[in-house]
């Protein structure tokens, strides 16, 4: 018997270091049950934002018009939906209510709408500072439009060198397209000559950078 007891000793303090134990997990009503009620039941206004505990997960809750949202707490999920969704770099907490195909081609290459582009552009005309800035666009530009080009390449090469195999039919009749290149073939004929072209091309922009630094 001294044993039996001994060992449910044991798994009671083992359940207690776990937060098993049926003390530590048994309901209780109180007080702290009625303020959540009362919690649930508070009448919300649009745009309000409260933490709520739901069984064992605490949830951020948004008001909106006509329904809430709900997520754990500790996610980042909505803040990263929402900074990549953001301009980022815009210099006005509010700049405009409505974007445009412009305010999208700024923000990839920016990260700020079209007008506070036009901002930023106009003070550095005025502070005597645009030229440089154009300079360095250009050069930006040329490098982001060589890694477009290089990952184009990595494309190709897929495209060319790996078999391919098609349903052309609702019967569910394939159609096997050999590789039109073996993996040799396209470093010889297309990487070999792509490498070539960016070395010559990285040569020019780092010179004109360096005429630019000059004068």
């Amino acid at each position: 018997m001294a044993k039996s007891n001994k060992l449910q000793n044991v798994k009671a303090i083992k359940q207690m270091l776990e937060g098993t134990h049926k003390f530590q997990t048994r309901k209780t009503h109180g007080y702290s049950d009625s303020k959540s009620t009362a919690d649930r039941n508070k009448k919300r206004a649009v745009g309000d934002v409260w933490e709520e505990k739901i069984g064992t997960t605490l949830y951020r809750i948004e008001q909106f018009e006509g329904f809430r949202t709900k997520r754990p707490a500790g996610s980042q999920t909505a803040e990263i939906r929402e900074y990549l969704n953001s301009y980022p770099n815009c210099q006005k907490d509010c700049c405009k209510t409505t974007f445009n195909h412009m305010d999208a081609k700024m923000k990839k290459a920016h990260g700020m709408c079209y007008d506070c582009v036009i901002d930023m552009e106009h003070k550095l005309r005025v502070e005597g500072k645009f030229e440089e800035y154009e300079k360095e666009r250009i050069h930006a530009s040329a490098l982001s439009w060589l890694k477009d080009a290089e990952q184009d390449v990595d494309a190709l090469k897929k495209a060319f060198t790996q078999a391919s195999e098609f349903v052309t039919n609702a019967d569910g009749l394939t159609e096997s397209w050999a590789a039109q290149m073996t993996t040799e073939e396209f470093e010889e004929k297309v990487e070999k000559q792509f490498e070539k072209f960016k070395a010559e091309f990285l040569a020019n922009i780092n010179k004109d950078k360096e005429e630019d630094e000059i004068d």
